[in-house]
């Protein structure tokens, strides 16, 4: 008996030692469910915050009207938000290690060879950029207000840099034909930048007016400019999708490995 079939099944196999299991799943479909995860907690602690937390979340020194709530307050400051944010943070930061290592590959054997150090610095910021979301989820700014601050300035610095490069290096470092797979990542990758980009200034407009001036709305304005930050984010990693949209990956009782 011997059977092999690619998709998301399992395979049985008869070796020369034993029979094994092996499951195979199109990393697209890993890399869809991974940016689902923050994609779904982060509107389901908007959501209950607005119908179940709504005057405290949306408050601030000012007390004026506004209708959102910050992005801090929505994710960390009650339950169940702060706990289902948390949960799909740490499945997430799980799965991106492997992302991490398979554009370590791909860079290798598809990027130009005077472009690998630029390559280097594009994984070592993707790492960092995880790391400091994982840290500002994970304490936020009720818990501990300075380390909160300091992570989530280490995220968004971190994030804009990761899109900049990884955008530069998948634009000018390597042949790809416009009909495929990696030309539409690549189309989404510069609309999610832009967004991204647009939003930061934004929220930076509305975060000073807020401070300044204290008007109504003004914040909600600038809550709203921070969930433009976090979607773009999260829009330019749903492009590993089409990146690796022919990978697979495979495990069984020996682990784990792409193909």
């Amino acid at each position: 008996m011997n059977k092999s079939r690619v998709g998301s099944e399992y395979i049985p196999l008869v070796g020369d030692d034993m029979l094994q299991t092996r499951y195979v799943l199109h990393f697209a479909k890993l890399a869809w469910f991974t940016v689902s995860l923050p994609f779904f907690a982060f509107l389901f602690c908007i959501t209950w915050s607005v119908v179940y937390n709504f005057e405290h979340s949306t408050s601030t020194h000012c007390k004026v009207y506004n209708f959102l709530p910050s992005v801090s307050a929505a994710i960390g400051h009650y339950r169940p938000q702060r706990d289902v944010w948390k949960i799909a943070i740490a499945l997430q930061a799980v799965v991106r290690i492997l992302v991490l290592i398979m554009y370590r590959r791909y860079y290798k054997e598809h990027i130009y060879k005077w472009a690998q150090n630029i390559c280097n610095v594009a994984t070592i910021i993707y790492a960092i950029e995880n790391i400091s979301l994982i840290s500002l989820s994970f304490w936020t700014s009720n818990e501990n207000y300075v380390f909160h601050k300091v992570s989530f300035i280490t995220f968004l610095i971190t994030s804009v840099i990761h899109m900049q490069i990884a955008y530069y290096i998948m634009r000018n470092c390597r042949n790809i034909t416009k009909e495929s797979s990696e030309a539409i990542s690549l189309k989404w990758k510069r609309r999610s930048m832009m967004l991204n980009l647009l939003c930061i200034l934004f929220a930076a407009y509305f975060f000073y007016r807020h401070n300044k001036y204290c008007e109504p709305l003004v914040y909600s304005m600038f809550a709203l400019s921070e969930y433009g930050v976090v979607l773009s984010n999260i829009g330019f990693h749903s492009t590993t999708a089409w990146d690796f949209a022919n990978s697979s990956l495979m495990i069984s009782g020996k682990g784990f490995r792409i193909i």
